[in-house]
């Protein structure tokens, strides 16, 4: 089957136009068809403070309420996910912008509130694969922002980690899918201030051992657990690294790889 690139990066590299330019070079030279998604950087944060809407975090994640859903919703889906595809275009790449929203793309719920209340985020039900595919065969590159929507009108603010993994697993049965993570650091790391010590290798016990030892920890554990999902169904591989050594990612000779 013809390969299928599924990269995600992060907010922290959507606000670094450097870093940004880096990945979007790499993801213009990937052989075949390719996903972006993107995360959405400080720029929605900025907005509340400037219009006087207090942002919420719950162990580092945004709880969403009415006002912040409109100013996610105009950034991401709006501000950055058009400047990126403006950009691809200025490269030469076909690339069409999209949310969960457009054509039914990313299905979703309203989160449980059993524990905590994190307002209109969104935990995913279905991805449409169909029209995935139907935009690959012409030879789109997409670009995915992470809002998506209940069915029933309601937009929702969801991961973009947890989107990138549950595209990759919807595409499966329809390509060999590669799932990449770029962020800012060299990979999941031993030592968190110490970019040399990179985790080459992580399967299922080096993951249990990691987080037993508090290695890993916060951030990173969705990460890995989107990882690993992924390849319980059928992801041919995960890496995760540092978005500007994109090209090596894709090569898969930087970072860290995620095997069963």
């Amino acid at each position: 089957m013809e390969s299928l690139y599924i990269i995600k990066i992060g907010g922290n590299i959507v606000d670094n136009p450097t870093l940004l330019k880096s990945c979007l070079d790499a993801f213009s030279n990937v052989k075949g068809s390719a996903i972006l998604v993107h995360g959405g950087g400080k720029l929605a944060t900025q907005m509340a403070t400037s219009l006087g809407i207090e942002q919420k975090l719950v162990e580092g994640r945004r709880v969403t309420d009415e006002a912040t859903l409109k100013i996610v919703t105009m950034v991401y889906a709006g501000h950055i996910n058009k400047t990126i595809v403006a950009q691809l275009q200025g490269i030469g790449i076909n690339a069409l912008g999209l949310s969960g929203v457009d054509a039914n793309l990313i299905k979703a719920h309203k989160r449980s509130t059993s524990k905590v209340d994190y307002g209109f985020v969104g935990d995913i039900d279905k991805v449409n694969s169909t029209f995935i595919q139907e935009q690959l065969i012409q030879n789109r590159r997409l670009v995915i922002a992470p809002i998506t929507h209940d069915g029933e009108g309601q937009l929702l603010n969801t991961n973009a980690d947890t989107i990138a993994q549950s595209i990759a697993t919807a595409m499966v049965t329809l390509y060999d899918v590669h799932l990449i993570y770029g962020f800012e650091k060299e990979g999941v790391l031993k030592h968190i201030q110490d970019e040399d010590s990179v985790i080459s290798l992580i399967n299922g016990p080096i993951y249990a051992q990691l987080k037993k030892d508090k290695i890993i920890f916060e951030g990173m554990l969705p990460k890995l657990e989107n990882a690993f999902h992924a390849l319980n169904n059928g992801v041919k591989s995960v890496l995760i690294g540092k978005a500007e050594k994109m090209n090596e990612l894709i090569n898969g000779t930087a970072g860290t790889t995620i095997k069963n």
